[in-house]
């Protein structure tokens, strides 16, 4: 039997598993003061993956009458490793739990923030993926 590829394993149902949709209102509102203040709404993603990494995406999509563009969404990858309600580390430990194709998370890390249209922006999650023990990452 063939081993399930990362994309069968985390489709988006999985994904909001892992990182739910109610997470951005919770940030915004530690941050802001207000969840109503964000101009987003953050989704994780899958983004693809090869033998030895699997990469998945923080999507930004622009809130019915914000501006994306006019936040600071480029500094955010240093925010969303520190920041405890992101909790990059824990969103990765999840993943790990749910690997079946007899591989582990290693070291992760968070790319830069990329705009993909004038209401989306992404910030790439990379995780290297071994055959042995999990690493600890960040």
């Amino acid at each position: 039997m063939p081993t399930p590829s990362c994309k069968t394993i985390f489709k988006q149902p999985i994904l909001d598993e892992i990182f739910p949709s109610n997470r951005a209102d919770r940030f915004f509102a530690a941050l802001l003061g207000d969840a109503s203040e964000g101009a987003y709404d953050i989704t994780l993603a899958y983004a693809g993956e090869t033998e030895n990494q699997i990469d998945f995406e923080f999507q930004l999509k622009q809130r019915p009458g914000k501006c994306l563009a006019c936040n600071l969404t480029y500094g955010l990858p240093e925010v969303f490793m520190r920041h405890p309600i992101i909790d990059v580390a824990g969103v990765v430990r999840q993943i790990d739990s749910r690997m079946i194709n007899g591989k582990k998370c290693g070291e992760w890390a968070l790319g830069r923030t990329r705009e993909v249209s004038r209401d989306m922006h992404v910030l790439p999650l990379t995780v290297k993926l071994s055959t042995g023990k999990p690493l600890d990452a960040g």
